[in-house]
């Protein structure tokens, strides 16, 4: 059968499940998005892709500012939605907004529950080392992340998958799961069962204080650091150009070998750690494009034994 959805998203995360839920045959009657941004040098305001996507579909796109209005509530109200799909939306749901569709309010959310409530799921996965990680749909509650779980998928995080891989990896997982999710409510078949109350951590917004590599860490530590902050907003670190110090954004590493004081270069682009030495494979000059180490190394170059602030 087939639903009336408003769907809730805004980065390109959110375009595979709203493209899924158009091609499961669900009447899409509305897209809610954050409003256009001022993006790239010229600082133009730029619609959200989620925006782009429905336009290209010709659905009804709305960019409130919030959603606690009265008139925004009458215009919530007024689609008539048997439930709302929100996909990294980014405002927050007030109660009569949740409880306004028939069935309420699913939730994709890019991690196992409550591990990593919050804003940056899979970047703290990354830095904290996780080995597994998923997407599950929840049915919202007012509570930050702490609804009620209807499905679930797991997937590996690999030992030098970045932030980004894993991004597009769990946006198409999370997609098809809820594209199932749907399927089973439309059949009346949609089950949920509370989180547990252990092992709840929280994934707070990335900081620009906390983007600067810091070597006296282990190794694993900074590798988990640098891959979990890539592409965006991307660890950096300060190297030597000629008489000055450059600022180069380090895209890509893996665990090297040999030790060091920390921030010593002992071969290359591989830097000593306060347990370790991490291997930098891919950087980043500011305004250039991403290249290899032995690339970037051509054109700078730094001696063994430097040592990186």
């Amino acid at each position: 059968m087939s639903l009336r959805v408003v769907f809730m998203g805004t980065p390109d995360f959110s375009v595979p499940t709203l493209m899924e839920i158009i091609g499961q045959g669900h009447e899409v009657v509305a897209c809610y998005t954050q409003p256009p941004r001022p993006a790239g040098r010229g600082m133009e305001e730029r619609p959200s892709p989620v925006e782009v996507k429905a336009e290209a579909f010709h659905i009804p796109v709305y960019t409130p500012r919030t959603l606690k209005s009265p008139i925004e509530r009458e215009s919530f109200l007024s689609h008539e939605a048997d439930v709302a799909v929100v996909v990294a939306y980014g405002l927050i749901l007030p109660k009569d907004i949740l409880e306004a569709p028939v069935n309420g309010c699913l939730n994709l959310h890019a991690s196992l529950l409550p591990r990593w409530r919050g804003a940056a799921p899979i970047n703290r996965a990354i830095m904290a080392g996780d080995r597994e990680t998923g997407v599950e749909v929840m049915r919202m509650e007012e509570g930050l992340d702490t609804g009620p779980v209807c499905m679930a998928e797991k997937l590996a995080i690999g030992a030098d998958m970045t932030a980004g891989e894993l991004h597009d990896a769990l946006s198409r997982l999370g997609a098809d799961l809820m594209g199932r999710a749907l399927a089973a409510l439309s059949r009346g078949a949609l089950t949920s069962e509370p989180q547990a109350e252990d092992g709840v951590t929280y994934a707070s917004k990335i900081t620009k204080e906390e983007t600067r590599i810091d070597w006296s860490r282990p190794a694993a530590e900074v590798h988990n650091h640098i891959r979990g902050l890539s592409p965006f907003p991307g660890a950096w670190c300060e190297v030597p150009r000629g008489e000055s110090m450059e600022r180069v954004k380090v895209l890509r590493s893996t665990l090297g070998e040999g030790s060091g004081k920390p921030g010593q270069v002992l071969d290359g682009l591989t830097i000593a750690c306060g347990e370790g030495a991490v291997r930098l494979t891919q950087v980043q000059r500011a305004g250039k494009r991403p290249m290899e180490a032995e690339e970037f190394l051509r054109g700078s170059r730094i001696d063994q034994g430097t040592m990186l602030p």
